[in-house]
């Protein structure tokens, strides 16, 4: 059996505002995305992307709206890698500056595009905002990433 990496990713978007929470991560996949993780042993993916908002901002999120799927897979050795996408729009709670995956900021949606994305992140947006996609798949190895089919 193969190994798979269950992971997750949510946007959080202030309608009133036109604003949208982003993490400058300086752990691993360095540069601005939205917040997430991974999901642990035993936790649904929904309850994952729910503990990971509150670890990383300190926001609680719900209504969680699914906005696609990132698959990976490693044609050498198997393995599988999975973001699970999310959008909200209804959060609570008193934003934390800073954890020790990043900096959280809201910023203005016409801004998002001017900022240093995470290598890979910024084909990714348009499934979060615009409903453009619903999987991205693509493959991997020790060649490094070839193309990405958006579907």
């Amino acid at each position: 059996m193969s190994k798979v990496e269950l992971t997750n990713m949510c946007m959080v978007y202030d309608r009133a505002r036109r604003r949208v929470l982003v993490q400058e991560r300086v752990k691993s996949w360095k540069g601005v995305a939205f917040p997430g993780g991974h999901v642990e042993d035993g936790e649904s993916i929904t309850g994952s992307v729910i503990r990971e908002i509150r670890e990383e901002t300190g926001l609680t999120v719900s209504n969680l709206e699914p906005c696609g799927i990132i698959h990976w897979y490693n044609d050498e050795t198997g393995e599988r890698y999975m973001v699970f996408n999310y959008r909200t729009e209804v959060y609570s709670g008193e934003l934390i500056g800073e954890t020790a995956e990043g900096r959280v900021f809201w910023v203005d949606q016409d801004e998002l595009w001017s900022l240093p994305f995470a290598e890979g992140f910024r084909e990714r947006v348009p499934m979060f905002l615009d409903r453009a996609w619903n999987e991205a798949y693509g493959i991997w190895n020790s060649q490094g990433t070839g193309p990405v089919s958006w579907l």
